[in-house]
């Protein structure tokens, strides 16, 4: 088939979105379709007009005040809709809409082709952490017109879902996120690495991701203190140094990828993510799959990849000091903490990308035909919530 992907943000950004995309984009390399990525424009001139198969078609952009490396793509719904009648796709996934996102499924709509709608970044709720309240609700009538007009979305939580379908968006499925099992695994555990960053032998608390004001890095400070530890933070973004300044102790290891990476999660003995805006949280899965327990707070996402007691814990959103237990009730006890690693590797076997990737296929081929929603859940379904 034809497929055209609109991206909100790609390469050189590496994100969530950008990540999943690549992932998407290898299996359809594999199967020989014929794939465009429609993105925005990057400074950086070494950026191939090809990956993995797909021909990049940049469109002019500007830099997000405050946030230069993400960068918003400028020009019309014609514009687009020029590009894709060009193109003559099949079908057109919507990565994360928004901005140019909700250009495209306009475009789209227009010349009748089917789109899939990816909801993958809640933005509407970053709004009050970034100080402009006032915004919110003109953001979630953005999303609720492109996930409206879209002719499936797919969310890949059970918050997600919940969310939308709350919100009157019944054209709803389920698409979870695949994890590189052979990558992200308990064998890439470094004695070697742990000494690097913990020379006195501590146990080391983690955390994988931006650092930006939506992720609430800053609340890790209620573990800066906690005897016998130390906290690594890997990532990157604008609040990396204020991040420093308000956690001196803390060893900051700045954005890694590929093995790395994994090494890295692998050599944590504890992951912590704060961040209560995520639609899903593929960090979370892959320190999961690397055998490490996470402590994440219990909304979006994180509600169906933790379980209470058995991989994790999830505290109550805002609650420091239930963070802080849950994090020295791991740390403190080895047996615990073995037991829950060993059940966290085991929960996400089987959530390859090969498979995911598959069903994202199926959801293509059933737009195309015109069939109605496919598998996924047909009534409101109530998430767990975290438990003490």
């Amino acid at each position: 088939m034809r497929i055209a992907i609109v991206a909100e943000s790609f390469l050189p950004l590496m994100n969530g979105v950008t990540h999943s995309i690549l992932r998407v984009l290898e299996h359809l390399q594999e199967r020989g379709d014929e794939v465009m990525v429609i993105a925005p424009s990057t400074s950086d001139t070494d950026v191939s007009s090809v990956e993995k198969g797909a021909y990049v078609h940049r469109l002019p952009s500007v830099p997000l005040a405050g946030y230069t490396n993400v960068r918003v793509a400028l020009g019309g719904v014609n514009r687009v809709k020029r590009i894709l009648a060009d193109f003559s796709p099949d079908v057109v996934h919507l990565a994360s809409p928004f901005v140019l996102g909700w250009r495209a499924v306009q475009a789209a709509h227009q010349l009748g082709i089917p789109t899939v709608a990816i909801y993958q970044t809640e933005v509407p709720s970053y709004a009050a952490r970034y100080g402009v309240p006032f915004l919110e609700n003109w953001a979630w009538n953005r999303v609720d017109n492109i996930h409206l007009l879209a002719t499936r979305t797919l969310v890949p939580s059970t918050f997600a879902l919940n969310q939308l379908r709350g919100r009157g968006i019944l054209r709803v499925d389920m698409w979870r996120r695949g994890v590189d099992t052979a990558r992200f695994n308990p064998a890439k555990r470094s004695t070697a690495w742990r000494s690097s960053v913990a020379p006195d032998g501590h146990r080391i608390i983690g955390y994988v991701g931006r650092l930006a004001v939506e992720k609430q890095v800053e609340d890790l400070a209620v573990l800066a203190d906690l005897p016998n530890t130390k906290l690594v933070i890997v990532g990157d973004g604008p609040q990396r140094a204020a991040l420093e300044a308000q956690l001196p102790e803390a060893h900051f290891a700045g954005f890694l990828g590929g093995d790395a990476l994994a090494e890295a999660v692998a050599s944590f003995d504890l992951f912590v993510h704060p961040g209560e805006f995520e639609t899903f949280c593929q960090t979370i899965q892959e320190a999961m799959a690397s055998g490490v327990p996470v402590v994440a707070t219990g909304r979006g996402g994180p509600l169906d990849l933790v379980e209470n007691s058995r991989t994790g814990w999830l505290y109550e959103p805002g609650n420091l000091t239930q963070l802080r237990s849950y994090a020295q009730d791991l740390i403190g006890d080895d047996a615990k903490r073995r037991a829950f690693a060993t059940a966290a590797t085991a929960s996400v076997q089987g959530r390859t990308w090969p498979v995911l990737s598959a069903d994202l296929v199926r959801h293509y081929d059933e737009v195309i035909s015109g069939v109605p929603e496919g598998t996924g859940p047909t009534e409101l379904t109530s998430s767990k919530g975290p438990s003490s």
